[in-house]
């Protein structure tokens, strides 16, 4: 300790940003931080009402920053410290309040990062990852004069004299939701009362005396299932979650035929919009039962989606995304209230995030924003795999970021399936065949239990499950053991049970063409049976018969050929011919095995390791968005500098989608997959010679052929 004009001046350290300052005796931790920027909360402005200034002094002697730290380096607490009672943070054991806590001596001060405002969250609930929170509503208690007669000063004048006197915040407006609130909150509170502040500027709330709850919802809104997200803002922490399947499939099972819909019908639109503004509303009543919170805490909504989901849910008429060049009204970010999009929280503020192309939407912003391809120092593959499957690469750290949307349709959710169903009790999950005997074992939703295993079928009974039907995971498993197995040959054909050893079938070779050596009879006990021209997989036989058709193959087909091909286009593009790191996100992409997803070529061959199911990245983003300033910014700038590629005008495309058909692929190698399993081998295919066929036979005599690139689907 020294003085300096006749005061006395005392040394402080803050760890852990090792930021030093020398103070005048008898100020407050709080204030000493403030002076130099040190990052300390606060809400109720220094009254030790809030709690969330508590710092930890460091005693003894610490060489590093040349001061010996000692029990009366600190005031002793006073009334206000002694009868601090918040039960939401109370004063942990060695722990003082900084705005009480007054220096005396040269000190080290911890701040823990429960005190901090941008403290590092990982939340336990989804895979938020480490962020710094920066949130836009912030809390500010302020104490204002008492209205009296004669005094024609209004509330708004009162309350924002007080943020200029207490927070130093300046040019503050209210907006006009916010004005029934203010007398009466001043009333309740005794002229004191907590405002929550949008952007440093805006007042969207106002509560009666101190509350220190602030709360927020993310929600990504995807063609097939919505997931929302309740947070509290103060903390990181995810409160609760809450899914439900869009209403919108009954009006079309994909984007585009809901789009059809509402360019057939006048009404159209209004009732897309209302149906899922009404199972948004729901969604908020759900998360708000589970948590017991109530609405007028909700300050904060952050909407990502597709872009017809985001079109629609903002009212705004999504036929030009039908056709080319698929024009967005806007891919900006919207910034409005909550109620402007009719959801019930008159306090909340709206953030939708920005859109990257007309079939490239805001859910694949928010899953860049989760994934952070941008960061990695190799190439990253994100590919969220759904009714409309979202496509990312990025070529390295500072590299070019590539998107895409691809067309895949609903089959990987159980539609076009002929006994898929959604991901629910007694859907088939995971299957197993047995490659001498073609018998197949599965587990169902609701049973830990294989249905080779004793007591299979008695637990499924006395828990009442019907084995129903297979749901997403269980169509890739089926059909990729089926490949694996030889039901399936590399072009889908599903064959018939005997092959005669001495033949192998041509080139030319038809279903159900007996004289090129196929055996078309089958025992009644077979697991293949003749279905008409084709043939079918037996899966379960009783109570009720599941079959893996023909039709249902070249549906899963149609589907991973498109996003394959996606996929290949990127990296065409890109330049990339290998990949070290693949991310299936989604909620179905997260159940999906990766070597299986290999086996079908849904995604190029990697080392089986290199391939995560990370879940609901866009669900990330988008809390990530409602927590932190710094990843709208973020996000804000991404989206200007991916690269676009339209799959629809690319004349590549199609020849890769053709490419793709086969499993696992028609070109490319698989030399990490043979390491994990044996693949059988490749032979002529009755769909590839097929098409080859009606290829050449459309070109016309003297047509400009398709140039013969070099490209090499990754491997």
């Amino acid at each position: 300790m020294n003085r300096v004009n006749g005061v006395n001046r005392v040394n402080v350290v803050f760890t852990p940003s090792g930021m030093k300052v020398r103070v005048a005796k008898g100020v407050t931790v709080l204030d000493a931080a403030r002076a130099i920027g040190v990052d300390i909360d606060s809400v109720c402005g220094g009254r030790g009402i809030c709690g969330r200034c508590q710092i930890a002094p460091v005693n003894g002697q610490l060489p590093k920053w040349g001061i010996t730290s000692e029990a009366n380096s600190l005031s002793e607490p006073e009334t206000t410290e002694r009868n601090y009672s918040n039960r939401r943070r109370p004063l942990k054991t060695g722990m003082r309040l900084g705005c009480q806590a007054k220096i005396h001596n040269d000190i080290v001060i911890d701040v823990p990062a429960s005190s901090q405002i941008h403290r590092p969250v990982v939340s336990k609930n989804i895979a938020l990852g480490k962020i710094d929170t920066n949130p836009s509503i912030t809390l500010h208690y302020v104490e204002t004069s008492p209205d009296v007669l004669g005094d024609e000063t209004s509330d708004t004048t009162r309350v924002a004299d007080a943020l200029k006197r207490e927070w130093g915040l300046t040019n503050i407006d209210f907006h006009i939701s916010t004005l029934p609130q203010l007398h009466k909150a001043l009333k309740q509170g005794g002229h004191a009362v907590t405002v929550a502040i949008y952007n440093g500027k805006h007042v969207i709330g106002v509560r009666p005396g101190y509350v220190d709850a602030v709360y927020g919802v993310a929600v990504d809104v995807g063609s097939t299932t919505l997931a929302s997200y309740l947070v509290d803002i103060a903390s990181g922490e995810v409160l609760a979650t809450a899914g439900r399947m869009n209403p919108q499939i009954r009006f079309g099972e994909d984007l585009m035929s809901r789009v059809s819909y509402v360019m057939l019908n006048l009404e159209g639109r209004s009732k897309l919009t209302k149906v899922i503004r009404d199972a948004i509303n729901d969604l908020v009543d759900e998360l708000r039962e589970t948590t017991d919170i109530a609405r007028e805490h909700i300050h904060h909504m952050v909407i990502v989606g597709n872009p017809v989901m985001h079109h629609l849910v903002l009212g705004i008429d999504p036929t030009a995304l039908g056709v080319a060049p698929f024009t967005l009204t806007t891919s900006s970010a919207v910034q409005g209230r909550a109620t402007d999009i009719d959801v019930n929280l008159h306090n909340a503020v709206l953030y939708v995030a920005p859109c990257i192309a007309g079939h490239v939407g805001a859910d694949a912003a928010a899953m860049i924003i989760a994934e952070e391809p941008y960061r990695s120092s190799s190439s990253v593959l994100l590919v969220d795999v759904g009714t409309n499957a979202e496509i990312v690469l990025g070529c390295g750290e500072g590299e070019r970021l590539f998107a895409a949307s691809s067309p895949t349709g609903p089959a990987f959710e159980g539609a076009q399936i002929s006994c898929g169903q959604r991901a629910t009790s007694g859907a088939i999950e995971r299957v197993r065949i047995n490659k001498e005997t073609l018998e197949p074992r599965f587990k169902v939703i609701g049973c830990d239990l294989w249905s080779d295993d004793p007591g299979f079928e008695r637990h499924i009974v006395d828990a009442g499950i019907e084995v129903s039907g297979l749901c997403g995971s269980g169509i890739i498993e089926v059909v990729a053991e089926m490949f694996l197995a030889g039901i399936i040959d590399s072009g889908g054909t599903i064959l018939p049970s005997t092959i005669l050893p001495s033949t192998t079938p041509s080139d030319a070779t038809l279903i159900g063409d007996t004289s090129s050596g196929l055996n078309t009879n089958t025992d009644n006990g077979s697991r293949i049976v003749a279905d008409g021209r084709t043939f079918s997989y037996v899966l379960r036989e009783h109570p009720r018969k599941l079959m893996v058709t023909q039709n249902d193959v070249r549906a899963i087909q149609l589907a991973k050929a498109a996003l394959r091909a996606g996929i290949d286009l990127l990296c065409e593009h890109a330049g990339i011919d290998s990949l070290q790191n693949i991310r299936l996100t989604g909620a179905f992409g997260a159940h999906i095995d990766p070597l299986y997803a290999m086996v079908l070529g849904l995604i190029p061959d990697a080392p089986v390791e290199s391939v995560h199911p990370v879940g609901n990245a866009s669900g990330v983003g988008a809390v990530r968005m409602l927590l932190s300033k710094s990843c709208r910014d973020k996000v804000e700038e991404v989206v200007r500098k991916v690269e676009k590629i339209e799959t629809a005008t690319e004349s590549r495309f199609q020849e890769m989608f053709i490419s793709a058909m086969a499993f696992p692929h028609a070109n490319a190698s698989y030399p990490h997959l043979s390491k994990s399993v044996q693949l059988p081998a490749k032979r002529s295919t009755t769909l590839q010679t097929t098409k080859k066929a009606r290829i050449k036979r459309r070109r016309a005599p003297g047509s400009r052929k398709a140039p013969d690139r070099a490209y090499k689907p990754p491997s």
